[in-house]
């Protein structure tokens, strides 16, 4: 039996990939890279809480989707434009957004076992603590399991979450140092939202 000329080969496969491997397949909204890739956790975790792609933020700031990578992954701080730009399109201040401690820290932390972020978390419940839910999903933490690591009751660190309540300063210790994140920056949205109340 004669061999088939190649092109055909070629086209006959394609025909069977785009059939059946095509099927089923979901592209995800974030990438997952390795953590040391990440520089800017901070920004990450609000655009992950509020289901904002890199691409859509560029789209928007009417800026490239390699310049938001670089302020992510590379932790490059964006140029006074575009600074007030992206504090203003996601809503906060550029010492929280672009904390320098925090992009120069070491993104490595003090996870004790292997865990899961369950996306109930976010789909149950409003959340009003941006920053901290984020974190969680950024490092892909249970709630349940960083409330045991920091020695809080889940529960209470649920209404960290969705209700933005500001522990007690020795419990604001204990997330700074799991996180090794400034407290200030963990709990930026519980003393934003105080300020907003206070105005209103």
């Amino acid at each position: 039996m004669p061999n088939q000329p190649e092109r055909h080969f070629i086209e006959a496969w394609s025909l069977i990939n785009r059939k059946y491997l095509g099927k089923g397949v979901r592209v995800k909204r974030f990438r997952r890279p390795t953590r040391c890739q990440i520089r800017n956790r901070v920004l990450l975790a609000v655009l992950m809480v509020n289901d904002i792609k890199l691409s859509e933020l560029a789209e928007r700031l009417s800026v490239s989707s390699r310049s938001v990578s670089a302020w992510v992954y590379e932790g490059r701080l964006p140029g006074k434009a575009n600074l007030e730009k992206v504090c203003r399109e996601l809503g906060y201040p550029h010492h929280i957004l672009f904390n320098q401690q925090v992009i120069h820290n070491s993104p490595v932390i003090c996870q004790q076992e292997p865990s899961r972020f369950m996306k109930r978390t976010i789909t149950r419940s409003p959340v009003r603590n941006h920053i901290l839910t984020g974190l969680c999903m950024v490092h892909d933490l249970s709630v349940t399991d960083v409330s045991h690591w920091i020695g809080v009751h889940p529960g209470t660190f649920r209404k960290w979450l969705h209700q933005a309540t500001l522990p007690s300063p020795a419990f604001q210790e204990k997330t700074e140092q799991f996180f090794r994140i400034p407290k200030s920056v963990l709990f930026a949205d519980c003393v934003l939202g105080e300020d907003e109340q206070s105005q209103a």
